[in-house]
């Protein structure tokens, strides 16, 4: 994982489950075969890379409610 990749320029884009309240997240492949997620309120504040696999589980987990308050 890390931060340090320029993704200027990159394919952002939000779930199309996503309203419009803004709270979201964004996610972009990276040139490394990661995907980066990033904050669409900020999105200059940078990103989080992570591997395929890791984004599968975060997906598989939200899907289950293993977020929700």
């Amino acid at each position: 994982m890390g931060t340090n990749q320029d993704l200027t320029g990159a394919p952002w884009r939000k779930s199309s489950y996503s309203g419009t309240s803004g709270d979201c997240l964004e996610v972009t492949p990276t040139p490394t075969t990661h995907i980066a997620i990033r904050d669409s309120k900020h999105p200059t504040l940078g990103h989080l890379r992570v591997t395929p696999a890791t984004f599968t589980t975060f997906i598989d987990a939200t899907a289950r409610g293993a977020f929700s308050n």
